[in-house]
């Protein structure tokens, strides 16, 4: 490869139930769209100069069998009700030159909106103190979001989460969140 540095990326996010561990796995990746891919699983680092795009965007540059770049959070569950959680934050500076962060989370007893403020937070916090921004994380995220939005906001934050119920009749729930990386 001889620039692997991604100049696209999207969100997608996806659940599946199945008696199979990994064949809910395969139903979660089916339903974020993602399943004909090869993914690799990669760290945190959002690229300088990468461009957010839409799911169904980067699902048409998808070609079944490619190598993909993807920040996955996952988390599965055979347990009848239990509630599990996985999510994606992402905190990108306004200068669009410098890097920012991915963060994955994944968790049990979590909604939606607890499992992505909470990755948006950990991309947010990580990439706060790179830029010299003090985030106090005694205080809510709620509140310290507030800190980088007044002035001059030297960054923005999202954050994608997709969390479920264990199924009803013991089969494997299987819950994932990813940020896609397109190369070309």
């Amino acid at each position: 490869m001889e620039n692997s540095t991604p100049k696209r990326m999207f969100f997608t996010k996806g659940v599946g139930h199945h008696r199979n561990r990994l064949q809910s796995f395969e139903l979660a990746l089916r339903d974020a769209g993602i399943e004909k891919v090869n993914i690799v699983t990669v760290s945190s680092i959002f690229p300088p100069d990468c461009k957010i795009i839409s799911r169904e965007a980067g699902e048409k540059q998808l070609k079944a069998g490619q190598i993909t770049f993807i920040v996955l959070a996952r988390e599965s569950t055979n347990e009848p009700n239990r509630l599990v959680s996985a999510a994606i934050g992402l905190a990108r500076p306004k200068d669009s030159k410098q890097h920012g962060y991915i963060s994955e989370h994944h968790a049990f007893g979590e909604t939606v909106k607890k499992s992505a403020d909470f990755a948006e937070d950990l991309a947010a916090t990580m990439l706060a103190s790179t830029l010299g921004i003090e985030l106090d994380p005694d205080v809510a995220w709620d509140e310290r979001k507030q800190v980088y939005k007044v002035g001059t906001r030297l960054f923005v934050t999202r954050g994608i989460a997709q969390s479920a119920r264990g199924h009803k009749k013991g089969l494997w729930t299987t819950v994932l969140a990813g940020a896609v990386m397109l190369l070309e």
